[in-house]
């Protein structure tokens, strides 16, 4: 059975916690990852680009020069895509890029990072995780006692923000919440540090 190791608030390891084989020790698919992390990133593209068609930019109708003659290419028209300040062919326009995974491939490929990270021991418990006030410093010590260096991802169980204030403003740490827990967040960084009570939520609703 896949094991975390667990620590206190005041960075002090108190022991071991053990994972659910279920979604922390199942053999990650990387296909699905890869289906997942695509999807995730083409979500977020806001699809604003556009660029003028030939039809659209603004030029003169008349003919540059007569069709024969000159020695010069033929030209009928200013707004031609070869010409300079003339249209775009095959113009971006606003569109969107979002699709969407069926639910057991998203399940899959959540499992299957999250099994990745065990794996790997970038799993870290805090046992009670709460703050009584903002205090940024106070929430670096703990990253740093723990070992919770380079990019990491703090995943609380539901909205708290005393944590969420202390920890924006640390480079390379990342604040969410176990029920908007995706797979390319986890793998975008190193750690993961769960509060117990946001692992026990994760391990309900998966399972």
């Amino acid at each position: 059975m896949p094991k975390a190791a667990m620590f206190d608030m005041s960075g002090a390891r108190t022991g071991e916690c053990e994972l659910s084989e279920a979604i922390f020790g199942i053999e990650p698919n990387e296909s699905v990852l890869h289906d997942a992390v695509k999807n995730y990133l083409a979500n977020q593209r806001q699809g604003t680009q556009s660029a003028l068609t030939k039809g659209e930019v603004s030029y003169s109708t008349a003919k540059p020069w007569r069709q024969k003659g000159t020695g010069r290419a033929r030209a009928g028209s200013k707004g031609s895509p070869i010409w300079t300040h003339g249209g775009v062919a095959f113009a971006p326009k606003p569109r969107s890029y979002r699709y969407s995974l069926n639910k057991k491939a998203r399940r899959l490929a959540l499992k299957s990072a999250l099994s990745a990270k065990a794996a790997a021991e970038e799993i870290i418990v805090i046992h009670d995780m709460q703050m009584d006030e903002i205090r940024t410093r106070t929430f670096k010590n703990l990253l740093d006692k723990v070992g919770a260096t380079g990019k990491t991802l703090v995943v609380t169980a539901g909205p708290d923000a005393n944590i969420v204030k202390s920890a924006r403003n640390l480079q390379g740490v990342e604040t969410t919440m176990a029920s908007t827990l995706n797979p390319y967040v986890v793998l975008n960084n190193t750690r993961l540090v769960i509060a117990e009570d946001a692992l026990a939520k994760i391990e309900e609703v998966y399972a």
